[in-house]
């Protein structure tokens, strides 16, 4: 399956709320139960897109969103706004096929070229294929919650991972420019 990545626009937001409620309904990568509306998900892409965080859309050639990825702060403390966290999504039809790897290494590189220090994955019932795609992508594991949410039936559990991006923790940031100005207020 040939795929184009590209950043994601209000114009995919259908198709990004379609695949979430896809998500939430059939699968553990997110806690929700209910799918959210497409005005709630537009709400959410904008707060994201407005901090200037890295929002990204997988396309085939007939321009049909495959999946989407997104960078946002893994906490709204000042002291965290080095570190992000990764959320990917993919139409049933686009797992398996390296399309989640793409977006991770692409959301990677944006990031790190924004200056961010560090990346967050939280996945939601420890998915084996998401830890796989981020053990691929550098990440290496930091701790897993056991019974974190109830979600279709089961328990679930929630495995942290981490991976450094640019310097790290080796050199100072530089609090002037983005994402140091972030949460400064």
């Amino acid at each position: 399956m040939s795929f184009l990545l590209r950043d994601a626009s209000q114009a995919d937001i259908p198709a990004i709320t379609e695949i979430y409620r896809d998500s939430v309904l059939n699968g553990v990568a997110s806690y929700e139960i209910a799918p959210p509306s497409e005005a709630e998900m537009m709400q959410r892409f904008s707060a994201i897109v407005g901090q200037q965080y890295p929002y990204i859309a997988a396309v085939d050639a007939g321009e049909n969103l495959l999946g989407y990825a997104y960078a946002s702060a893994f906490r709204a403390r000042p002291a965290y706004r080095w570190m992000v966290e990764d959320s990917i999504y993919l139409a049933p039809e686009a797992r398996g096929r390296g399309i989640g790897k793409a977006l991770l290494d692409e959301l990677i590189g944006r990031c790190t070229a924004l200056g961010f220090r560090q990346m967050v994955a939280v996945i939601g019932g420890a998915s084996p294929a998401s830890i796989a795609v981020h053990l691929k992508t550098g990440f290496v594991e930091v701790g897993l919650m056991r019974g974190t949410g109830y979600k279709h039936g089961r328990w679930l559990d929630t495995m942290f991972m981490q991976r450094t991006l640019g310097d790290g923790t080796m050199t100072d940031p530089d609090l002037s420019a983005y994402p140091g100005t972030l949460f400064v207020g």
